[in-house]
């Protein structure tokens, strides 16, 4: 699809819409031709309803300008949308952490962001649904980056806001260091395609790109467009002198590890006991806290401009079915192979 041919409608946090740099972006591309309508947020929700009214504009890109928190919202109202008719999303990072961004190797600043969104074709991806349940609440969702819970978690949620806009993504990082001599441990039963586990965790992590909490690479094999999670599972340690080993499991992500556990999984569902404290839970930097919760892969179901070569991506003609990986086999897998393609579509 030609340039001249698209419509944009760009879905920017009401925090960010006063960035001169935006402004200035938003402007030049506009003097140059491109049909680009904003929406400034006000409160939460607001991202995924203007996404979700893109089609009134015949929208052909909603493109999240904003954090991880904002691509989040976009993404809720993107799937609300018939596959049909859905636009294909872009993002312009403008959030301290930029997880999400960084690990698919988008420009940081607005105006090449914008310029790289409308160079580039749309590649399909998978997206993940979670339901959670807890304390009387339930959350039933989407999102595209990665889930947490337990510790790893908790550091996301209880990192104060100045911290983040004064450090960052090291603001995830100290919150973490200050936490882990206080650190607690999450029970629960974790279900997950042909096997069960019940212990207590510090982190249970479920990757559909590779980062989360600022930078911490916790699914470093992790394909966009395999059909897959990428499982990290971190037991609890009982004594200092276990550290060693759990640090060194950390670095090499095993598939059957003492404290570490890593391996490809299509679905998951998660158990606590009511009469402990909820977990904490977050989906691409948004905190929830939960009893229950469960989560799939919805293959290929966005498109999503992003360079064709992303080290995200498995390429279809690398493709080969037998690689595929089994996620019952506990096999140390690169997550090389795919599932059969889906049919090729026309570039957008």
């Amino acid at each position: 699809m030609s340039d001249i041919n698209r419509r944009y409608v760009l879905v920017v946090n009401g925090k960010s819409a006063g960035d001169p740099a935006l402004r200035e972006a938003v402007a030049k591309k506009r003097r140059a031709g491109m049909t680009l309508i904003v929406y400034a947020t006000w409160e939460a929700g607001d991202a995924a309803l203007f996404a979700e009214m893109s089609l009134d504009h015949n929208a052909t890109h909603v493109i999240a300008g904003g954090g991880d928190g904002t691509v989040n919202e976009v993404v809720n109202g993107l799937m609300r949308l018939p596959q049909d008719r859905r636009p294909a999303l872009g993002i312009v990072p403008l959030g301290s952490a930029n997880d999400f961004a960084r690990s698919l190797g988008l420009p940081l600043e607005p105006y090449a962001a914008l310029q790289a969104i409308c160079r580039w074709d749309t590649q399909p991806v998978d997206v993940v649904r979670i339901s959670a349940t807890g304390r009387g609440k339930g959350v039933d969702e989407y999102y595209l980056n990665m889930a947490t819970a337990g510790f790893g978690a908790e550091v996301t949620s209880t990192t104060p806001k100045f911290l983040k806009r004064l450090l960052g993504g090291a603001a995830y990082s100290l919150m973490g260091a200050l936490k882990t001599w206080r650190h607690r441990s999450y029970e629960g039963t974790l279900n997950w395609d042909t096997c069960e586990e019940k212990a207590a965790f510090l982190l249970v992590a479920l990757g559909n790109a590779r980062q989360s909490g600022g930078g911490q690479v916790l699914a470093p094999r992790a394909k966009i467009n395999d059909g897959y999670l990428d499982m990290l599972l971190v037991k609890d340690f009982t004594s200092v002198k276990e550290l060693p080993q759990l640090i060194t499991e950390l670095r090499q992500f095993p598939a059957r590890g003492r404290f570490v556990r890593y391996l490809p999984v299509s679905k998951l569902s998660v158990s606590t006991d009511p009469s402990h404290p909820p977990w904490p839970l977050t989906l691409d930097g948004e905190a929830h806290r939960f009893d229950a919760f469960s989560a799939e892969v919805v293959p290929l179901a966005l498109r999503l401009a992003m360079p064709e070569d992303s080290s995200l991506l498995i390429h279809s003609d690398v493709l080969i079915d037998d690689d595929a990986p089994d996620p019952s086999s506990g096999t140390d897998s690169d997550n090389a192979g795919d599932t059969p393609a889906a049919e090729t579509e026309e570039p957008h």
